[in-house]
């Protein structure tokens, strides 16, 4: 028995006459084709979306898109690779009728675009809306880390900037001073002087190098918990219907407690919904974005985030024990006792309350109560607001919260980046980079929901 034989590499061979003929009816190329087609991208803001009359004539930002699609649905996001794809791929031959833009022309469009990317992307967005893909009834919020595209040893902070260039100028005040001190001196060695010029020349291009270093910088990544280098954190609001990401920032928060109402506003504004079931984990409790939610229509279900007393091993009696009486803003005791208002601190939004220490003196539960001469508690301003949030965030509600928001961000960053590092430089780069990955990854969760023919089918009704 021989092998199985391929033909011989001179045999003449009669292809298809066209391509069109090489992409099957429900690829998801053809996908990618009718969602561009029914962009607008004059309104979409899109700079080239109208031919010039003069000079030479651009490239449609209509071909750039649907190859940076196609590129991040496969894991190549690199402007030289897509160009290699133009020149190989038969699929993205097809979708570009053959045009291969070089590679900075590719970069170019991605760097210079981000605004209307982001268009494109809220517009698919609302597509999905009203296909009903998208429910708008209950989203989920999360948050992952990202890394820059700096590496840990070449990132530029502000303060190391800063301090060099101290350093620079400390440097050229001394050998400004020593060529005053040669030409005052008599028989001064003419050599010493021009060495001495020369290095004040090289100083001085060195802060060259150190101003255009604060321009070139990844000065608006910061160094997050749990990564090697400089990074951003990814906020992202995914729908529960079918995991369809409707809102998404790249942030430079190191925590996400200052995230929950901006990602709840942008996930409403984005669905165009009156109001909105909002779920997150502890590390999004805030009270006062809790109350400014209720406020707009916007239900938060948020598990809490309170430091427990601690004190006596953690079996003296917690804050639930004692009763808060808001028509005389004090708390009574289980013994009987009143706390009173001391102190109101207003970095923290709360307010501390202190029992008499004659009262815990002789109160029988002390030693259930406080190791100390008395019992002291603390009140969020908007403790009400952190009571019924922390109600709604039933275990029910957080298993759905993790089946929904902790996949997208597996599959951006290992089906989509293929590994969870930028490319571009700046939060906005780094944001228009997150915008492609996102509409990409919708893309395939609409494709999941509704399959190629019912996808095709709605991008031929919207």
């Amino acid at each position: 028995m021989g092998y199985v034989r391929g033909e011989a590499k001179g045999q003449a061979t009669l292809f298809p006459l066209s391509l069109d003929e090489l992409v099957p009816a429900e690829h998801v190329c053809r996908v990618i084709e009718a969602f561009v087609s029914q962009l607008d991208l004059s309104v979409l803001g899109f700079s080239k979306a109208q031919p010039a009359a003069t000079g030479r004539p651009a490239y449609d930002p209509a071909d750039l898109l649907k190859l940076y699609l196609y590129g991040y649905l496969h894991q190549v996001r690199s402007s030289r690779r897509l160009e290699g794809e133009c020149r190989r791929n038969v699929e993205v031959m097809w979708l570009l009728g053959r045009l291969v833009p070089d590679h900075k022309t590719i970069a170019e469009f991605r760097r210079g675009e981000g605004a209307a990317l982001r268009a494109a992307c809220g517009a698919f967005v609302r597509l999905l809306r009203a296909a009903g893909v998208v429910r708008a009834e209950w989203v989920a919020i999360d948050g992952s880390k990202f890394q820059a595209v700096a590496s840990p040893t070449a990132v530029l902070w502000p303060e190391d900037l800063e301090a060099e260039r101290r350093r620079l100028e400390q440097r050229a005040s001394e050998y400004l001073t020593m060529l005053d001190a040669a030409d005052a001196a008599e028989g001064s060695e003419e050599a010493d002087q021009e060495a001495v010029r020369a290095a004040l020349a090289l100083l001085e291009q060195q802060q060259a190098q150190v101003a255009v270093g604060r321009a070139r910088g990844e000065i608006d990544a910061r160094q997050l918990h749990g990564q090697a280098g400089p990074a951003y954190n990814v906020q992202a609001a995914v729908d529960t219907a079918h995991g369809v990401i409707v809102a998404h920032e790249v942030t430079d928060e190191a925590s996400d407690n200052r995230s929950l109402q901006p990602m709840a506003e942008a996930a409403r504004a984005a669905v165009e919904a009156p109001t909105l079931n909002v779920l997150a984990d502890a590390g999004y409790s805030n009270g006062v974005q809790a109350q400014a939610l209720e406020d707009q229509g916007i239900v938060p279900h948020v598990p809490a985030n309170r430091s427990g007393n601690t004190q006596g091993g953690g079996s003296l009696f917690d804050r639930s024990a004692f009763e808060y009486d808001a028509t005389t803003d004090r708390y009574r005791c289980p013994g009987g006792a009143y706390l009173e208002r001391r102190q109101r601190q207003s970095h923290r939004q709360r307010t501390m309350y202190a029992a008499q220490a004659t009262d815990c003196g002789t109160c029988a539960l002390r030693s259930q109560c406080t190791v100390g001469t008395r019992r002291f508690l603390t009140r969020h301003w908007h403790d009400e607001a952190l009571l019924r949030m922390n109600a709604r965030a039933t275990p029910e509600r957080m298993r759905l919260r993790s089946a929904t928001v902790e996949r997208p961000f597996a599959e951006l960053k290992y089906r989509i980046f293929e590994k969870p590092r930028f490319l571009l430089r700046g939060r906005w780069g780094a944001g228009t980079e997150m915008t492609l990955a996102v509409l990409a990854y919708n893309l395939k969760q609409a494709l999941r929901a509704l399959g190629t023919a019912g996808m095709l089918a709605c991008l031929a009704s919207g």
